[in-house]
């Protein structure tokens, strides 16, 4: 799960400028929730057209078919595959169907159980290419245990990779607004096995003076975190940017003796200016700008 390129220029715009930066990823997720939302009900409408004369579980026959993806198959059965993952230590193929089978089973068991003893009328009905059709009372409900797994999964993948996917752009994007020497700083991808053709976004960046290279850590936290000092302390950082710091946050950092900028503060950012300062990180002043037109030029170069 990836941010657009638009969506990062937007969070670092935000960070920059003090605001909150969480509209961002709630509109994403609101967006790509929405057209899932589109497509599911095209593929229930079509399949229970296709399968409306058959006696069977229309809904495990389609969209369960083995013909989707794993992932696919696992949101339909009402488990994401990250879940599938932490539960059987694997997210092989063949153990997400597996697990995906045995859980709609499971989820299917429950709901008939349920709407046997609870006396409720629900039917869900989906009009599509001006034909309509009706799911009853346990079909609906599968349906919405879907969409509910889907918005989660959407919310846990994207809030995580706002993170990820900000850290570098975000620090280059100090660097450059205080003219760091491009040899005073690095971004190197953290060691770690991943698979073929997948993209490593876990990122390390580093300032550097001389022959000693300085931690950053970026975590786009909520204020009073208290993983925020655990983090640092792990990972053995020397600069910690936030979005928002409790006062008993920046006493920890202090304490660890660790460099620090809290973003959300009117020009939060230029405490920046002190963490050089202090690291003895060649920088420039940053002068009268207009820091909107700063950023596009910088954003310029680090998305060409």
């Amino acid at each position: 799960m990836t941010l657009t390129e638009q969506v990062t220029k937007n969070i670092i715009r935000k960070l920059i400028n003090g605001d909150d930066y969480r509209i961002e990823i709630v509109t994403l997720i609101n967006a790509k929730f929405l057209q899932f939302v589109i497509d599911f009900f095209k593929q229930v409408a079509e399949a229970k057209l296709n399968n409306k004369n058959i006696d069977i579980d229309w809904y495990k026959k389609e969209m369960l078919n083995l013909e989707l993806t794993a992932e696919e198959i696992a949101i339909n059965s009402g488990l994401n595959k990250k879940t599938i993952t932490n539960m059987y230590n694997s997210g092989t193929r063949e153990v997400v169907i597996e697990a995906s089978y045995e859980h709609y089973d499971t989820l299917y068991k429950a709901i008939d159980d349920l709407t046997k003893v609870e006396d409720l009328n629900l039917s869900l009905q989906i009009k599509f290419n001006k034909v309509s059709v009706e799911l009853n009372i346990n079909e609906s409900l599968i349906v919405i245990n879907t969409l509910a797994v889907k918005r989660a999964a959407l919310r846990g993948g994207l809030w995580s990779t706002a993170g990820k996917q900000t850290e570098g752009p975000l620090m280059i994007t100090l660097c450059k607004l205080y003219n760091v020497p491009t040899e005073n700083y690095s971004i190197k991808p953290r060691a770690k096995k991943i698979k073929k053709g997948e993209v490593n976004r876990e990122i390390d960046f580093f300032l550097r003076f001389d022959n000693t290279e300085y931690k950053c850590e970026v975590k786009l936290m909520g204020k009073g975190n208290p993983e925020s000092a655990d983090a640092v302390i792990a990972r053995d950082s020397a600069v910690f940017v936030a979005d928002k710091l409790s006062d008993q946050n920046k006493a920890q950092l202090e304490q660890l003796n660790v460099e620090w900028v809290e973003m959300r503060n009117s020009e939060g950012y230029k405490r920046f200016k002190i963490v050089l300062e202090n690291l003895d990180i060649p920088h420039s002043e940053l002068g009268e700008i207009n820091i909107e037109t700063k950023l596009n030029e910088i954003f310029n170069e680090i998305f060409n």
